[in-house]
């Protein structure tokens, strides 16, 4: 994995990811929690596409404009930086009308199994 290397999935807006509908607010719009999980998502994939198994760490992002169901979004992942384990992404979803979510995140590179196992000992 390389700073610049991005990945872009698409995603449609379904009822189920609402704001009203997952308690994370009153309106029937496109849930924080719903841009917040689609923007991981872009991040996991592209790492994964890299053969690396990761965990996210931490999210600091702005939603900036509301969308409806059936809207289709965009949510897109970059390398910014990559610091031993530690790798940072710029996330971004998008609709036609232009950006409805930035920000950056970060994931933790993982063995799966040695990282599980701490679980379990505990």
């Amino acid at each position: 994995m390389n700073i610049g290397d991005k990945f872009i999935s698409r995603h449609t807006v379904s009822v189920t990811e609402t704001a009203d509908r997952i308690g994370s607010g009153g309106l029937p719009v496109f849930s924080t929690p719903s841009m917040i999980a689609l923007m991981e998502k872009a991040a996991f994939t592209l790492a994964g596409n890299h053969g690396t198994d990761t965990v996210g760490t931490r999210m600091d992002v702005s939603h900036l404009r509301a969308c409806l169901p059936g809207t289709e979004l965009a949510a897109e992942a970059e390398v910014t930086g990559i610091d031993g384990r530690k790798i940072t992404f710029h996330v971004r979803v998008t609709d036609r009308n232009g950006v409805i979510g930035e920000g950056v995140h970060e994931r933790f590179i993982i063995d799966p199994e040695r990282f599980m196992s701490k679980l379990k000992g505990k």
